[in-house]
């Protein structure tokens, strides 16, 4: 059963891929149905290796590194997709352990399920306990000239576990992504890496602990480790995860091993050495999951560790929680190049509301909280939680109007995007330079 299938993976994929992709997805639906909750954990991970679809594909919400879209008007299911990915939940005992281990609160995120979902953050918390070394890795794919709120929340969000676990940080631009996937150039996706990489160094991370790296310029040295990757990964199981097909450009189908690679410490010599195990942290949106599925999936048969990681939901944009934020819609975002007027506009005209349809009925009934996209930015960037919960409490019993969460919504993004600009504003080409240079960081 699970354990034969898990002990030759090789022989699995070798037997399966003599099958139709009905026949594949058929045989693990009826395993994963008598299986425990452990091993289903396990059989997800070989059910997207042995390259058969998505479970539920016509009725499910679809999330993936290139789409996401919800089929319900809430957003998506994300205990289904705790259950689909087969990841596991970030419990209060989780939490609790987060806040012993570093000494400090925390974050507001964690602790309002914003993110919400991990793989092996306990083994990350072993480590740190002991004093053992451990790093952070999270990325950017820079497709745009300016970054909107959701493309923050990660880089936020790692600026917080920098500090609490006072590691080093290696951040990939993946220009190279954009190119194969986007209409542009190699020249532009290069300089909208250093772009975006002001604004990522604007989120205040310590230089000291930090290497941001674009794909087109420190390739070569990991260019060992995504070979190895891709020795180990088949056409078939990268055609099964991430849904390519034939007419999809070759680079498309090796680009997966490439984000892959810096989930492995060999990948940094000038900050680790020879020490090919040191533990990896990932943090970043549920979307990109597969492509550390397989990661994780490749790990062993390579000599690697499994990296772990730290899910966020999504950043909803304006218009609703069907879908995330969208660079080619500026309309559905706040940019961190937005002034004051137009955040407030944006808000006013596009935030889709929870309010009710009459004023008589909004008093009686209250806003439904759980499409209001006000309420939902509120979450993420209200910090205060007495001013959270005094806001959920005044608009979902009614006393508070839709027009008057906006206006508590701009308060609160106004300064939020001026803080930014300011600090962006001080990073010149020469601290660029300085961050993205290959040199000894502090481990």
């Amino acid at each position: 059963r699970t354990g034969a299938m898990a002990a030759a993976p090789q022989n699995l994929a070798e037997a399966v891929s003599r099958l139709s992709e009905a026949t594949l997805a058929k045989a693990f639906d009826a395993l994963l149905d008598a299986a425990t909750a452990e091993e289903q954990a396990t059989l997800t991970p070989l059910r997207l290796r042995a390259g058969a679809p998505a479970a539920g594909q016509d009725d499910e919400d679809i999330v993936d590194p290139f789409n996401v879209q919800s089929k319900g008007e809430g957003g998506i299911d994300y205990d289904k997709l705790i259950k689909r990915f087969g990841c596991q939940r970030i419990t209060e005992d989780i939490i609790a352990r987060l806040e012993r281990v570093t000494n400090m609160p925390a974050h507001p995120w964690i602790k309002r399920g914003i993110f919400f979902s991990h793989r092996d953050l306990g083994t990350v918390l072993n480590h740190v306990e002991r004093g053992d070394r451990v790093y952070l890795y999270t990325g950017r794919g820079p497709s745009s000239e300016a970054l909107h709120l959701g493309h923050l929340v990660p880089f936020m969000f790692t600026k917080y576990l920098q500090d609490a676990f006072k590691c080093p940080l290696v951040i990939q631009l993946t220009d190279d992504e954009k190119f194969l996937w986007k209409d542009l150039g190699v020249a532009e996706t290069h300089r909208l890496a250093h772009e975006n990489c002001k604004d990522i160094i604007a989120c205040g991370f310590d230089v000291a602990r930090t290497f941001i790296f674009s794909d087109y310029e420190y390739v070569g040295t990991m260019y060992p480790n995504i070979v190895r990757v891709q020795k180990f990964t088949t056409y078939n199981q990268v055609k099964g995860i991430f849904g390519f097909n034939d007419s999809d450009n070759i680079g498309k189908h090796a680009f997966p091993a490439v984000q892959a690679a810096p989930s492995f410490s060999s990948s940094f010599p000038h900050i680790f050495g020879s020490d090919e195990h040191v533990p990896c942290l990932i943090p970043c949106a549920i979307d990109q999951d597969p492509y550390f599925r397989m990661t994780r999936d490749v790990a062993p048969r390579i000599g690697f560790l499994k990296p772990s990681l730290i899910h966020s939901k999504f950043f909803p944009a304006l218009q609703g929680f069907g879908t995330k934020m969208s660079a080619s819609d500026a309309n559905s975002a706040i940019y961190v190049t937005d002034t004051p007027k137009q955040i407030k506009d944006k808000v006013n005209k596009y935030a889709f509301s929870g309010g009710r349809d009459s004023v008589e009925e909004h008093r009686r009934l209250g806003a439904d909280l759980g499409v209001d996209v006000s309420y939902a930015y509120l979450t993420f960037f209200q910090f205060d939680d007495a001013e959270l919960e005094r806001v959920r409490e005044a608009y979902g019993s009614g006393k508070m109007l839709s027009g008057e969460i906006k206006q508590e919504l701009v308060k609160v993004l106004q300064p939020l995007v001026a803080n930014h600009q300011r600090a962006r504003a001080l990073v010149s080409d020469e601290i660029v330079r300085t961050f993205m240079s290959v040199r000894r960081i502090e481990r």
